[in-house]
């Protein structure tokens, strides 16, 4: 019984010197902060790779519709070489998951829509289907009226970005997609061989 008064007398003091004692205070900082940390790293490694993929998927688009802006007449082997091309500019992400498609749309001068008048690729638009052009690439007259033969290369490229991680982006991953429209250079419209000439 005569040790507790003692105790209890050095326990002021002890616990002053365990607030005092700084040893270790860095071990439980990194403790508290490294799972943060681990969700930071491996979340930057997601957002970027995923960034990369993006922009690779919007030069491909790019690509894509330039090259065949410069021809004047496409057959099925152009189109092989355009998504063989898309493929390579893809690396080093899988290709598997790359969708390309290239169309040729017509502007219609009296309604002032675009029509599909060609198209190739994973995902064929049909004929005479309509596809939604901006405004600024239309072509119009002093009095308001839309100019006749004009067409445009239109691009579309889609890419199932899955994640190496997953810690920020979901697992299931991201569709990135891309369009680009492009005037024909060489020509008014470019013929592919299976749609005939241009009207």
């Amino acid at each position: 019984m005569s040790r507790v008064p003692a105790l209890c007398s050095r326990f002021p003091r002890l616990l002053a010197r365990l607030y005092a004692d700084t040893r270790g205070i860095a071990a439980v900082e990194f403790a508290m902060i490294m799972p943060l940390l681990m969700v930071m790293f491996f979340g930057m490694i997601d957002v970027s790779m995923g960034v990369g993929a993006d922009r690779k998927v919007t030069m491909i688009a790019q690509t894509m519709a330039d090259l065949a802006s410069r021809y004047t007449k496409v057959v099925d082997a152009d189109f092989t070489n355009f998504f063989s091309i898309g493929d390579a500019m893809l690396t080093p992400f899988a290709p598997g998951d790359l969708t390309a498609t290239i169309s040729q749309v017509y502007i219609d001068p009296t309604t002032g829509t675009g029509k599909v008048y060609w198209s190739k690729g994973d995902a064929v638009r049909s004929l005479n289907s309509s596809v939604t052009v901006p405004a600024g690439l239309i072509g119009k007259d002093s009095s308001g009226n839309v100019l006749a033969n004009q067409y445009l290369i239109f691009a579309e490229v889609k890419y199932a970005y899955k994640p190496i991680i997953g810690y920020v982006v979901p697992k299931a991953g991201l569709t990135l997609s891309e369009t680009t429209y492009a005037r024909p250079r060489q020509s008014t419209c470019v013929d592919y061989v299976t749609a005939g000439t241009c009207k």
